[in-house]
């Protein structure tokens, strides 16, 4: 079997709300240890599809923006002081037709990527608060029951903390509607 690309799809298109991303978390304890504040999820998680960040220091001698190969930034943030704090949580979603070549690839160039300075490219809600890179990043893999044994065995065999998708989470009884004409309260 492999994955459809529908699985790839759906999930990072919820993961892309911070309540999914905090829902995905929980199932990988250390991280979700890391937001700090459970009880302000929205001032808490910043979270970024297919971020894009600005490098400094490279060898040419303007900054350079890039795409990372990563599926979705989850970023810390202090909801009192409103900065974004150290910790940075880079989510690889498998993808169809990935091998674990592709996949662990996309975590090394990304390792790669920010062994320079680099700035993210903050959403617009969120472009006020400091987004200078991280202490640490920490990568969080998702697969799924339709992904190859050899690639979760790789993932093991790499030490890297992966979650079993066993189908697209939803949490849309959570999320506000969008498209209702109602205007939500301040």
């Amino acid at each position: 079997m492999t994955v459809q690309k529908s699985h790839y799809e759906a999930s990072l298109a919820e993961y892309s709300n911070h309540l999914a991303a905090i829902a995905l978390l929980k199932q990988y304890r250390p991280y979700l240890e890391m937001i700090p504040s459970l009880r302000r999820p929205d001032e808490s998680v910043i979270t970024i599809p297919l971020p894009i960040v600005r490098l400094r220091n490279t060898a040419t001698t303007a900054p350079q923006t890039i795409c990372l190969p990563c599926d979705v930034a989850i970023l810390m943030c202090d909801p009192e002081w409103k900065i974004k704090t150290g910790a940075e949580i880079l989510v690889f979603i498998h993808r169809a037709h990935e091998d674990f070549s592709d996949l662990l690839g996309r975590w090394r160039q990304t390792q790669v990527f920010l062994d320079n300075d680099y700035e993210w490219l903050m959403p617009l809600r969120h472009s006020h608060i400091l987004s200078e890179g991280a202490n640490t990043i920490y990568p969080l893999f998702v697969v799924f029951s339709d992904t190859l044994e050899r690639i979760q065995r790789g993932l093991i065999g790499a030490e890297l903390p992966f979650i079993m998708q066993t189908s697209a989470p939803l949490v849309e009884e959570n999320l506000p509607n969008i498209f209702s004409s109602e205007i939500p309260p301040a």
